[in-house]
């Protein structure tokens, strides 16, 4: 089986050769071992030996029977056709994304809509550091989203660093290329916890202040009572030798 590559609504070029003798006509046949939706077949161009058609609109894997009559001989081309979808969208999301020094983070990677998924492999990366590498079985036969979720716990040199996703759709093996597509990077804010010894000098520098607050209070309010009863007595002697100078005059 020859293998070809295709994509969306895509095209595959064939070329058949047929046995020696230059004036011998042939007939070629194409037709799918599954047929969903119709092929259709465009010659292009021929010469005295072959044929080279234009099969269009596959939307899916399939193998494709080539027959063809050379010199009255009824004899078979046999071509495995792999519709591929590249990575094209990854989302990379940090969960928290502010976490302590020393509490776990998640980091999950999602590509939408991939064809053929077992040929995919996701990398989560922090810098330029491999931390996981996820590949992917065949379970579905159409394209469909992949996920890599990778657990891990922060350090302090974290918040140094891009973290990022990378999806590498490798077709090589098929007869094609490799496609790669990197998420946005993402920064993870890492903070210093409270460590418990510096608890107990929180509290006393908090109840020290809690007391001078109340104390500032207490004083005030004393001094003013004191200012008021000290204005208050002085009008009063006033008073009273006003009072007796009347009535001293009086007499």
């Amino acid at each position: 089986m020859a293998p070809f590559g295709c994509w969306g609504l895509p095209a595959t070029l064939l070329v058949l050769l047929c046995c020696p003798g230059a004036g011998e006509a042939f007939e070629v046949y194409i037709r799918p071992e599954t047929l969903v939706t119709s092929l259709n077949k465009t010659l292009l161009a021929q010469g005295p030996q072959w044929k080279s058609y234009l099969v269009s609109n596959i939307s899916q894997n399939m193998v494709l029977y080539c027959y063809f009559s050379c010199s009255g001989n009824l004899q078979l081309e046999v071509l495995n056709i792999t519709v591929y979808k590249p990575p094209k969208q990854v989302t990379l999301k940090l969960q928290p994304s502010w976490v302590a020094v020393g509490k776990p983070f998640t980091m999950e990677c999602t590509v939408p809509a991939v064809e053929p998924l077992e040929s995919l492999t996701l990398s989560l990366l922090r810098g330029n550091e491999t931390l996981h590498t996820q590949t992917f079985g065949r379970e579905n036969p159409a394209p469909q989203e992949a996920t890599a979720t990778f657990n891990s716990t922060a350090h302090r040199e974290d918040k140094h660093y891009n973290f990022s996703c990378l999806a590498t759709l490798d077709l090589e093996s098929r007869g094609g290329s490799v496609f790669s597509s990197v998420s946005d990077p993402q920064m993870l804010k890492v903070y210093e916890p409270m460590q418990d010894s510096q608890m107990p000098i929180i509290i006393a520098a908090v109840s020290v202040l809690l007391f001078l607050f109340v104390a500032s209070i207490l004083l005030c309010f004393a001094f003013s009572q004191r200012w008021r009863q000290r204005r208050t007595g002085t009008y009063g002697v006033r008073a009273s030798w006003v009072r007796l100078q009347r009535a001293f005059r009086a007499q």
